[in-house]
């Protein structure tokens, strides 16, 4: 781990601590203790990050109760062993069908709703492919947990209209990526739906 690593850990283990203070903490003194190491928490994220504090209070101080980490879905969806892959409106990097899963629906349903809004696509999860801990794979670090839960889907049907999130839309060979974005699918995390997709016997992959 890097220093720069190291010092978000440190950041978010704080963070964690006063949270879970203030949730399950009644003495009212330790309830200004405790917000006042969250306060320096959200600090030294700001300090390192470079993050807004407005952006800094809802993504890293934004939450209440037991900390826990937030869920992530995506979708590989493939045709002629090319897989689907939209291109992010803001940033022109290309990422699996995916995102942040509503309070109201299972990983499943999630992943098919992000599917066809983000590409258009009617799919059917057929297999999670794994479920992984984001900060163990993907880069930045960031100062929220997020498992991310990876499903093989059959296409159905459906056309790509461009939309808030995504503005094309296109099928690749694991040779000729474009540019992914990070944040969101590596291309070790891609190859490992390739695999997945090329193994009737794959056995979903998780984290120990």
């Amino acid at each position: 781990m890097n220093s720069d690593d190291q010092f978000i850990k440190w950041a978010t283990d704080l963070q964690s601590l006063a949270q879970a203070g203030l949730h399950y903490g009644h003495d009212v003194f330790d309830r200004e203790r405790y917000e006042k190491i969250r306060k320096i928490a959200g600090e030294m994220m700001a300090a390192r990050t470079g993050l807004p504090k407005e952006q800094i209070k809802t993504l890293f101080l934004g939450d209440e109760g037991y900390q826990t980490p937030k869920i992530d879905t995506r979708a590989a969806i493939f045709k002629d062993n090319k897989i689907l892959l939209v291109r992010e409106k803001m940033t022109q990097e290309w990422s699996l069908p995916g995102g942040w899963n509503d309070y109201d629906q299972t990983t499943a349903q999630n992943c098919v709703k992000e599917a066809y809004e983000e590409a258009g696509r009617v799919v059917r999860p057929v297999k999670i492919i794994a479920v992984q801990d984001r900060n163990h794979h993907n880069k930045p670090i960031l100062a929220t947990n997020i498992t991310k839960v990876f499903y093989l889907c059959k296409e159905i049907s459906g056309e790509f209209k461009p939309n808030d999130e995504t503005d094309a839309c296109d099928y690749f060979a694991l040779d000729n990526l474009p540019k992914l974005s990070l944040g969101r699918n590596t291309e070790e995390q891609i190859t490992m739906c390739f695999a997945a997709n090329n193994d009737p016997n794959w056995q979903t992959q998780f984290e120990s």
